[in-house]
């Protein structure tokens, strides 16, 4: 049996705000800076990622689906 308590239910959705000056700070960094933070990002996903998710991804990928 799973542990009801382990598992909290997010009522609110996650919201996620930059400010107009955030946004042009970001797009002043040199484009090599934005590439290596979005490969960084995706390996860290990929290593989170359960393994049946990897799976699907990887099929997809081949075209298998």
């Amino acid at each position: 049996m799973k542990n009801k308590t382990s598992r909290k239910v997010q009522k609110a959705p996650l919201l996620y705000y930059k400010t107009k000056e955030e946004i042009e700070a970001y797009q002043k960094k040199p484009v090599a800076l934005k590439l290596q933070w979005l490969e960084a990002q995706m390996e860290f996903f990929h290593k989170a990622m359960p393994a049946k998710a990897k799976r699907i991804r990887e099929k997809l990928k081949r075209g298998e689906f």
